[in-house]
């Protein structure tokens, strides 16, 4: 059953180890700032990615105006020169140098939504650099690194079905034990077999574009799980995200197979 269990939940934790995310408020309030990074090596361009997310709607939030600066020890490494604007919410193509290891704060200022001038709000996020600096592992992450099944699929971390993945394992299933004791039981499996098919992906793009055909029905189905914010919530849910699954890769399958046979009989 747990065999099974790790099958039907793998897209969930083929987010790279390295992904990192921090979602703040503004200091009054407005909105949810949300920034996601990848691997941070000193010396080389960091992509960050920002969302902008209206905390009542809990939706990403169009059209803002901002700032962004970036210090190390009190020293302004970075500063936008003037006022950029955002039609989509969403900023992707943001990438900064972090010259060498240590904690860097990055703030991001608010100064209009919905083309309205709003007086400035502030969110600061501190960014670690190195290994020396690092925050303490949490023993449930991922054991091992590197471009995995989902990552292979998408060809990023960035990715929204990733995104979306990842905010499902942090915001749901680790916060429960039944999460983390699963994490026992996927992590002895799921890196038995996992570089290997990344790999495949990579070396064949027609293998890598059926591994997405086959990947969309489930990320649909565990969008269910964002649902979940309990114990009883995240187990009820995930059986029927479970029983769905089943039915579209085994069920379905398994009747077109009799029917098949029942046809040719006659």
């Amino acid at each position: 059953m747990k065999f099974l269990l790790v099958l039907l939940l793998i897209p969930l934790f083929t987010i790279p180890v390295f992904a990192e995310s921090q979602t703040l408020s503004t200091d009054k309030g407005t909105l949810d700032v949300k920034l996601t990074y990848e691997d941070i090596k000193p010396g080389e361009l960091t992509r960050l990615q920002i969302e902008f997310i209206n905390p009542m709607l809990q939706k990403t939030q169009v059209h803002v105006d901002y700032r962004i600066m970036i210090i190390e020890s009190g020293e302004t490494l970075f500063q936008t020169p003037s006022l950029i604007h955002t039609s989509e919410g969403v900023i992707n193509g943001f990438k900064f140098e972090f010259p060498q290891d240590g904690t860097y704060n990055m703030k991001i200022g608010i100064e209009g939504i919905l083309f309205t001038p709003i007086t400035a709000e502030t969110v600061s996020f501190d960014i670690v650099v190195g290994e020396a600096y690092a925050q303490p592992i949490n023993p449930y992450e991922e054991k091992s690194g590197g471009c995995l099944i989902a990552t292979a699929a998408y060809g990023s971390e960035m990715a929204p079905q990733v995104q979306l993945l990842r905010e499902i394992r942090d915001n749901q299933l680790m916060n429960t034990e039944s999460g983390k004791s699963f994490m026992n039981t996927f992590n002895d499996i799921y890196y038995s077999f996992s570089p290997t098919i990344a790999d495949m992906q990579r070396e064949n793009p027609m293998f890598k574009e059926v591994v997405k055909l086959g990947l969309t029905p489930m990320l649909s189905s565990l969008a269910i799980m964002e649902n979940a914010n309990s114990e009883s919530e995240v187990l009820g849910l995930g059986l029927s995200v479970i029983a769905l699954n089943l039915g579209m890769y085994i069920g379905l399958p398994a009747f077109g197979i009799v029917k098949f046979i029942q046809l040719r009989k006659n």
